[in-house]
């Protein structure tokens, strides 16, 4: 059994799709699957999403991309978390890769969601690129310790892993550990315990070798945990049963279904 930690197929690429999506997660051994917000305005869609299949998951955050919206507060993200399958907050944090300027704003969006995440006692999904030091310094400043949650899609160096792990927190992976250029996040990956590492797909993107180019899905995820096995050299069956705890573990509102 696989969970896909990490996904958007409420997107129109997936979700005009989804019963082929589902199936072929059945098909794959995927049990779950984590169907992350990434703005307020499709929170209800996902939530109908959620309400359908008994295997789907949400999360309601919005995205540090994300420039020119009505700001989150944390009454609205608390909201949202006391539905069942609401099971964290975010997915959020900072990007200083996309955008650039007075990036304020997004430090600001980020500790309200630390705060939500508080407040709700739910895990945090965070999304962090080329911002290390600030990532960190609000994860303590806000005490994200105490609602632990995932650094999401990692691509960072083993230094700010080994941090995020001190604070409690998982780190997820995704197709990238599969591409050519990745032989640097492939180092990071052999010297993080399993026990700290989630798996992902971040679909609709990133689909991993040997899907590289075409649309990303949940079934997909299958690839990144037979990547990591290789790194690690241990069964993939091994890869499935830890990660899929660790999975249950951080996000303890999921049931078995």
């Amino acid at each position: 059994m696989y969970i896909d930690s990490h996904c958007h197929i409420n997107f129109p690429e997936l979700h005009e799709k989804i019963h082929n999506v589902l199936g072929n997660m059945k098909e794959n051994k995927i049990s779950h699957a984590l169907c992350v917000s990434v703005t307020l305005d499709k929170i209800e869609e996902i939530l109908k999403l959620t309400k359908q299949h008994s295997n789907i998951y949400a999360s309601v955050g919005v995205h540090p991309d994300y420039e020119d919206i009505t700001e989150p507060d944390i009454d609205i993200l608390y909201k949202y978390s006391q539905d069942k399958k609401v099971v964290a907050i975010g997915e959020t944090g900072l990007d200083y890769f996309r955008l650039k300027g007075d990036l304020s704003w997004q430090r600001e969006r980020f500790r309200t969601h630390v705060r939500a995440a508080i407040k709700s006692k739910l895990p945090l999904i965070i999304h962090t690129r080329n911002a290390r030091e600030d990532t960190i310094k609000i994860m303590k400043d806000e005490d994200a310790k105490s609602a632990t949650g995932v650094m999401h899609c990692f691509t960072e160096s083993y230094e700010m892993a080994k941090k995020a792990i001190d604070l409690g927190f998982y780190i997820s992976f995704s197709g990238i550990i599969t591409f050519k250029n990745a032989d640097d996040l492939r180092e990071t990956v052999k010297k993080i315990p399993i026990e700290n590492i989630l798996i992902e797909t971040d679909s609709p993107y990133l689909a991993p070798v040997p899907k590289r180019g075409k649309l990303n899905e949940p079934s997909n995820v299958i690839y990144v945990a037979e990547k990591i096995a290789e790194l690690k050299n241990i069964p993939v069956e091994k890869v499935a049963e830890i990660t899929t705890n660790n999975f249950f573990n951080l996000f303890n509102k999921c049931k078995i279904v």
